[in-house]
Parts: C-alpha cells; sequence; structure tokens
C-alpha cells in the first residue's frame, strides 16, 4: 500500500495532547503520565485509530498506548482521537522493534491487529510474531505475557500460532471465524475493508509466563 503524505505531519502531532514525543523519557513511569494505576494496553501497528479509540471508549478501565511507524497515518488517528474527550489514550511514533526502548514491565496486553504478513518466507523475520519481536515484547510486559491477533491472512495466522507456541505460549482462544463467532469485536478499518471483500478475519489469544529476569 503506497502511504500518502501529509504536509506538516510531525507538526500536527506535536500539537495534539494524545500525543507523546518523548516516550524514552517516560520509561518505567507511564502510569505517572496517566496518573493512575491501571492496566496499560499497547496497540502495536494502530493505523488511523479505530481499534483504538473504539477499545478506550469501551473501556475505561484500562489505559491504552498506540505505536504507529508512519507519522501520516498517525495523524489521522489523531483527528479522531482529538475530537474525543478521552483520557485513557496516548499514542507515539517509533517502530515495534523498538518498545523495549520505551516501556519497562508495564505493559499487561498486546494487540497485533492486521500486522503486515510478510507473505515471502526470506521476510518471515520481519512479522511481528517473530522471535525477535517476541524476545522484545518479554521486557515491556509484566509478569504475563498476553498477546490477542487479528489478522485476514492465512500464512501470517498460521506463522503465528506456530511461533507463539515454539516461545512458550499457551492459547486461550482461536477464532477461525471472528464475526461469525458471537464474541465481542472491536474493529479495525482493515477489518472492515478485507471482511467486506469476503475474507474471513482470524483471532488468537495466548499467554505466556515471563521467565526471571537477571538484574543488571
Amino acid at each position: 500500500m503506497r502511504l500518502r503524505n501529509v504536509k506538516g505531519a510531525r507538526e500536527i502531532l506535536e500539537q495534539s495532547n494524545f500525543f507523546v514525543s518523548n516516550p524514552e523519557e517516560v520509561k518505567g513511569t507511564w502510569n505517572r503520565l496517566f496518573d493512575n494505576d491501571k492496566p496499560i494496553m499497547l496497540e502495536i501497528g494502530m493505523g488511523k485509530g479505530d481499534f483504538i479509540l473504539g477499545m478506550a471508549k469501551s473501556h475505561p478501565e484500562f489505559n491504552y498506548v498506540g505505536i504507529e511507524k508512519y507519522e501520516s497515518v498517525l495523524v489521522r488517528a489523531i483527528e479522531k482521537l482529538d475530537e474525543s474527550n478521552l483520557e485513557n489514550v496516548k499514542v507515539i511514533n517509533i517502530d515495534a522493534i523498538d518498545v523495549e526502548k520505551i516501556f519497562d514491565r508495564e505493559i499487561t496486553c498486546i494487540y497485533l491487529n492486521f500486522s503486515d504478513p510478510w507473505p515471502k518466507k526470506k521476510h518471515h523475520k520481519r512479522r511481528l510474531t517473530y522471535k525477535k519481536f517476541l524476545e522484545a515484547y518479554d521486557k515491556v510486559f509484566k509478569d504475563y505475557a498476553n498477546i490477542e491477533l487479528k489478522t485476514d491472512n492465512d500464512s501470517l495466522f498460521e506463522g503465528s500460532l506456530i511461533s507463539l507456541c515454539e516461545y512458550g505460549y499457551i492459547f486461550d482462544d482461536i477464532k477461525l471465524d471472528l464475526w461469525n463467532s458471537g464474541k465481542e469485536n472491536v474493529r479495525t478499518e482493515y477489518e472492515n475493508k478485507f471482511a467486506s471483500l469476503g475474507f474471513k478475519i482470524k483471532y488468537l489469544k495466548a499467554h505466556k509466563k515471563i521467565e526471571e529476569r537477571n538484574e543488571i
């Protein structure tokens, strides 16, 4: 997909109260930024923000942080958030592999919604459920790691099931046709698009206990 640049994207982001421009400086103190001790849920690859906006509205008992790599995409999410009066959402502009630079044992759950499937085998290491990413996530979770994933892509879904299993995750829920499962579901913009084209939406929820970390 070709991204359309938004002129002055960075300036637009900086003007929003939802945007955290210095996330490295907040590491370890995110609850202080939210001014409460509610669990923090992290969406990696938040796109234009439909999912995180819907979740934050439906679940005020949680705080939400959204990560998006592309400024021009994040601007569209900011526009929606700026129209809300939500106090439990923050967004940042970083790459997924850098999460360990931003959080320190502060995250309760990670959402991976319609991540790039990287279909070529030589690119599978770039998938957000590949081992190097799972290792990075270990450093941001509290005592338990919780991952929820949605995708329309069969190869990514199957590969993620294998990768998570090999890494020690236990599956709590698997849906091969989420929309017809009766499960409560906040939809993303991509989800609506792919489902309208006839693709079945796959879903998984998995957890594992974080092994004891060695302090330096």
